[in-house]
């Protein structure tokens, strides 16, 4: 029998672990896969005919309804799934930039939420979330938090947030991307991909414990179990996930619960794979801190000291159903049929600020709540692909429609002046009591949008180097938005459009091309919240529509590195940009003429060496209003100019017998940003590292896995974002955490 030594033993300072075979799915490409011993026959034969693809291949894309097989040894080298893609052609060949958080970054960094784990893509940055509640992502100076460029599986996320314990990877696929989405702004996509059941069978069991001192602590159980149903092609997934956790300021709680049920069928030629989650939740709601109107700076206080009260929170539920189908037909042909429903209920109080008395060291805040806040979305698409040949030309075709319904739904709107005057200085809580008073006028906030489509992509072969994507897109919409009792539409437009993508790509070696591509989107503008001026949208309004040109070059190293030098240029016009209403002490919007961004994008991921994995970017961003009789030539509002990354992972192998200790951290830095559209005032940049140490041994047939995380190791205080000069975000403060991790 063997000895082992004990791993608090062995690692002195920093006991933790390594989940190379935890039940993410480890990134896979044709070249680097290796079955465990229990894949199946049926499995085996399919890794070899993947491993015998031509090396101009070297990295593929998962196919959407089938897993991947999980390989012994942990990766930063990302693959796209084809949820994201729509093709399962080498992203040598894609003519758009796709960049991927693998499922290993996600293990070592443990990010909470989408924004944590897009800080290692360029050109990413924070928008309004609705005081914290929702993901907002700016990408490329693009974005808001109802923009409908959050996907899960490649359908439609209506869900403030879709980051969880039950997502295996995140993908970023930048640009336009109104030929594969439909309604989208120009910045680009984000796809969150689920973990899929496997005929393996294997089941994972994880508690952790996580504090920001002063008592700040939380804990969060994790199981997460898969394996066959009988002895067929049926096999099972089941996520379960419990977080409690204090707030890291000085009152408010987190807790979320996570039920993530999978079924898949994985034939020979077709697979149908089932998704559900149920999330039922609480966030505090909160809008940050104010600036000192004489400086423009964050107010003189304590970063934990909120501005608001301990009912300012929001509670509630979503359900998301999601169903996928691959079937496979002759001559290389498949069809894939799609469908996605997903809901959100959700009660917020809110108690925030309006102004600020800085002689006197008091606030003026207004007493406000959302109560009934629903939104759904259905989405179904049908498509086929498949190759051809016309004269001496391979061509693969793609030709489909979907469809999507839309509803953002807020019942009552309460609205009510605050009772007492609020000290920021010599704060005394709990002297006001949650909102009461509903506003008839502004209540049953309703946005509605209808939308259909087909589309035609062409992928094709000109000798041996040239590839040629072409396609288009015809889009009908409708959509209609108002408010109040009565309800009083101010927006109703509807309309048709054609949205052309072009891209050309020139394979300079096997693992090496160029690329170069012409798109555009479109985007109804409509709005529940008021507009300026009290302008109304009507079916003469015309869309948001984006434009955009780039190129670069990609590489995919043989079981090393990825990655992607990108330059591009968007132009956009008929924007929506943020006003604040000095009269309503709300922020309301504008249209301006035009706005355009372009720079430069840098991307690498994998492994520099055997034993380090890397994952790190830059991004150079000009973004600016262009046209506006008032903010023409202003930075975008909550855009940065400068955004990098960088994060490592060292194995380090053995230290004590049989077993395996990694090292590893990350740094981030975000450049100054304009605090709204008027540039009135800019958040600082700032720089925030994270550290991690992960163990992994087997003990009594198990392996068990301990992993130490530090989060913002410096303890930094900085503003992701804003909404105005009363509502900044602040950015969480350090926060260790210790997982433990067992596999049956």
């Amino acid at each position: 029998m063997k000895k082992y030594c004990f791993p608090l033993l062995c690692l002195g300072v920093f006991p933790v672990t390594v989940r190379a075979a935890s039940l993410s799915e480890a990134p896979n490409s044709s070249l680097s896969m290796q079955t465990p011993n229990q894949t199946s026959t049926r499995q085996a034969k399919a890794q070899k005919a993947l491993t015998s693809q031509k090396t101009d291949e070297l990295i593929t894309v998962t196919g959407r309804a089938t897993p991947p097989p999980e390989i012994t040894h942990t990766r930063y080298q990302p693959t796209p799934d084809a949820s994201t893609l729509r093709t399962t052609t080498s992203v040598l060949n894609i003519p758009q930039v796709v960049n991927i958080v693998s499922p290993q970054v996600i293990r070592d960094q443990e990010p909470r939420n989408l924004d944590d784990a897009l800080i290692n893509v360029s050109g990413i940055t924070q928008g309004n979330t609705l005081a914290g509640t929702q993901d907002t992502i700016m990408k490329r100076g693009f974005g808001g938090n109802r923009d409908g460029s959050i996907m899960h599986n490649g359908m439609p996320l209506v869900q403030g947030r879709g980051f969880n314990a039950a997502a295996n990877s995140v993908e970023v696929l930048k640009g336009p991307s109104s030929l594969l989405y439909g309604i989208m702004d120009p910045g680009g996509v984000i796809n969150i991909v689920s973990k899929k059941p496997r005929l393996e069978a294997k089941t994972v069991a994880s508690l952790m414990g996580s504090t920001y001192g002063r008592g700040k602590d939380g804990f969060e159980g994790m199981l997460d179990s898969t394996g066959p149903i009988g002895n067929g092609k049926l096999a099972y997934r089941l996520v379960l996930d419990r977080i409690a956790e204090d707030y890291w300021r000085n009152f408010g709680m987190h807790q979320e619960t996570l039920i993530a049920p999978s079924l898949a069928w994985l034939g020979r030629k077709t697979q149908v794979t089932a998704w559900y989650e149920f999330r039922d939740y609480l966030y505090p709601f909160d809008r940050g801190t104010a600036l000192d109107p004489r400086t423009n700076k964050p107010l003189d206080i304590p970063a934990t000291r909120r501005l608001d009260e301990n009912f300012n929170r929001m509670t509630g539920q979503s359900h998301l159903g999601q169903i996928s189908l691959d079937h496979r037909f002759g001559a290389g042909w498949s069809a894939h049929v799609n469908f996605s429903y997903n809901q959100e209920i959700y009660d917020a109080n809110q108690l925030r600020v309006t102004g600020v008395n800085v002689a006197k060291g008091t606030l003026s805040r207004s007493n406000d709540a959302t109560h009934g806040a629903y939104s759904s979305d259905t989405y179904g698409t049908a498509y086929l692909d498949g190759p051809i040949t016309i004269g001496r030309f391979k061509q693969t075709l793609q030709i489909g429609m979907d469809g999507e319904y839309r509803l953002i739904y807020r019942r009552d709107l309460l609205r009510q002046s605050s009772k007492y005057t609020f000290s920021y200085l010599h704060p005394v809580y709990g002297l006001e009591n949650p909102s009461s008073t509903i506003s008839a006028s502004d209540s049953d906030q309703t946005d509605n949008l209808h939308d259909y489509s087909g589309f035609l992509r062409d992928t094709f072969k000109l000798g041996e180097r040239w590839v040629v994507v072409g396609g288009v897109r015809y889009l009908s919409y409708r959509q209609i938005a108002g408010r109040g009792r009565p309800f009083k539409a101010n927006t109703d437009i509807g309309d048709g459009a054609f949205l052309p993508q072009a891209g050309l790509v020139y394979r300079l070696a096997p693992s090496w091309s160029l690329y170069g591509s012409y798109t555009q989107s479109l985007r109804p503008a409509s709005t529940i919240a008021p507009l300026s001026s009290g302008l109304v949208l009507t079916s003469g309004f015309q869309p948001e529509k984006g434009r955009s040109y780039e190129f670069g070059v990609k590489m995919a190293l043989r079981n090393r590195v990825t990655g992607t030098l990108a330059f591009y240029d968007i132009h956009k016009r008929n924007v929506l940009v943020s006003q604040y209403n000095t009269t309503t002490n709300l922020t309301d919007y504008r249209t301006a003429g035009a706005a355009r961004s372009r720079g430069i994008e840098l991307d690498l991921a994998g492994q520099v060496t055997k034993r380090l994995s890397m994952i790190g970017s830059y991004a150079y961003m000009d973004g600016a209003t262009t046209k506006d009789p008032l903010y023409a030539g202003k930075q975008l509002w909550n855009a940065a100019r400068h955004t990098a990354s960088l994060g490592l992972a060292y194995d380090l192998g053995p230290v004590c017998g049989e077993d395996r200790l990694r090292l590893g951290g990350d740094a981030h830095y975000v450049g100054q940003r304009a605090g709204d559209s008027a540039n009135s005032f800019f958040l600082p940049a700032y720089t925030t590292g994270d550290l991690f140490a992960t163990y992994d041994r087997v003990i009594a047939r198990h392996k068990v896995n301990v992993q130490f995380n530090i989060k913002n190791l410096s303890n930094l205080t900085y503003y992701p974002s804003a909404v105005n000069s009363y509502f900044v975000s602040m950015g969480d403060a350090r926060r260790f955490s210790l997982r433990t991790m067992v596999e049956f």
